[in-house]
């Protein structure tokens, strides 16, 4: 059984993370923040009490389903939005907002200038390029490479086998190396 602190704990490690996945899948900085607040909510009021070493993958289920309930409600609210705005001659606008880069905690321990903006140019870069990962493959590789789960965690909360997952994570890794390549970042 996790503590409450066990608990806090983990909730404060995972959120700059869980943060950036949200971003991620939704691409607006609200949204994302919803989303994590939602599965943080749901993570402390039905799973509070199961050990600390089953947080992580359970974390990771319930943001998945958060971001995918997010858009089935995203689909239906836009489809009223539609119908409403063809029936009132409403313009369309985009809520989207670019984000405000999160500061790493690495960029700080840079020894001079030049070293944080090339870590910080590189960071953003491999940002952009996850971004048009689709999102399976940013998922799988989010959850492997980023929060650092094994591929069986890893296909328990994507709720697909693992071999689905070392499929997904190839995939995005030779996408990223690419894309990374391409714009002149060796890793």
């Amino acid at each position: 059984m996790a503590t409450p602190r066990e608990l806090d704990a983990f909730l404060a490690d995972v959120e700059r993370r869980a943060y950036k996945t949200a971003w991620f899948a939704v691409h607006n900085e609200e949204n994302a923040l919803d989303i994590v607040q939602d599965a943080m909510l749901k993570l402390a009021e039905n799973y509070g009490d199961r050990p600390a070493e089953e947080l992580p993958a359970l974390f990771q289920r319930i943001l998945q389903n958060t971001i995918r309930d997010f858009y089935r409600r995203s689909k239906v609210r836009n489809l009223w939005t539609t119908l409403f705005s063809a029936l009132g001659g409403g313009e369309d606008e985009d809520d989207q907002e670019k984000i405000d880069r999160l500061r790493s905690p690495d960029a700080d321990q840079a020894e001079r200038p030049e070293d944080a903006l090339a870590q910080r140019r590189t960071l953003e870069a491999i940002e952009d390029a996850l971004a048009t990962l689709p999102a399976r493959q940013r998922e799988a590789f989010l959850l492997r490479y980023w929060e650092g789960l094994d591929t069986a965690e890893t296909a328990e909360a994507m709720g697909c086998s693992q071999g689905s997952v070392k499929t997904h994570c190839s995939r995005a890794t030779q996408t990223l190396a690419a894309a990374l390549k391409e714009k002149g970042h060796q890793l």
